[in-house]
């Protein structure tokens, strides 16, 4: 079974063809990358599967569902976190969990697992107690993180999620993403400018270059198929002559 569909997607803003008939399939239980240059279409790609952005044309599935006729009932089974994603900073890191859980159940036994659940995740320990204003960019990610993933989704999508972060907070949270979707079954899209990353965490990986996916497959099949060292030298060499 599919978890994403995605079947010749269109998107325009105004003349520009932001997205072009691209199309590509996520497995359950996948973690599945989209790589490439800045202005690919890679967070577009995110944005219209998370339902926050219509599509101009063509089919987006998620478990089964369309993306703008069953938006709602998505919404309900998936989490998304953006590249640039903030936190209320007068609040702490409990009481911005306890919010958030608040936003899917109003059973206070629900909620309160969520929380520990959270508080596992993150790994910040007595600094939930402190107000987010407090926290440095690194632990706001994982603080994030363990939000977008603390409800369980069927389908968690994470754009960027250790852009900007120093190397400890880095390992910490691909190691929480790799450890936590494994264990829950929990299916995973997400982008990233780290090739190492996208070799470290995804299953499969699509390459998006000026909108169209030119290349998908396996890390370890890439790689083989390019006679590369590593992804970072696939990527380079399909954009050079793309």
């Amino acid at each position: 079974m599919f978890a994403v569909e995605v079947d010749r997607l269109n998107k325009f803003y105004g003349k520009f063809h932001a997205l072009k008939d691209v199309s590509f399939k996520v497995y359950v239980g996948e973690i599945y990358g989209l790589i490439g240059p800045n202005g690919a279409g890679k967070t577009t790609t995110l944005r219209i599967i998370s339902t926050l952005l219509l599509p101009s044309s063509g089919i987006i599935k998620v478990f089964g569902m369309d993306v703008v006729n069953d938006a709602e009932k998505i919404k309900g089974i998936i989490s998304y976190l953006p590249e640039e994603a903030g936190a209320y900073k007068y609040l702490t890191g409990y009481e911005y969990l306890h919010f958030m859980a608040s936003l899917y159940t109003n059973d206070k036994t629900r909620i309160k697992e969520m929380i520990e659940e959270a508080e596992v995740i993150c790994g910040l320990g007595e600094r939930l107690k402190d107000r987010i204003g407090t926290y440095s960019k690194g632990m706001l990610r994982r603080l994030l993180v363990a939000r977008s993933l603390m409800i369980h989704p069927k389908l968690a999508i994470l754009d960027e999620p250790t852009a900007g972060l120093d190397v400890i907070h880095s390992h910490y949270i691909r190691n929480i993403i790799r450890d936590y979707v494994k264990k829950h079954n929990i299916t995973v899209i997400m982008s990233s400018h780290n090739m190492l990353e996208v070799e470290y965490l995804c299953d499969r990986v699509s390459l998006i270059h000026e909108g169209r996916i030119v290349l998908e497959g396996s890390p370890i099949d890439l790689k083989n198929k390019f006679s590369a060292d590593n992804l970072e030298e696939v990527f380079s060499r399909v954009v050079k002559y793309a």
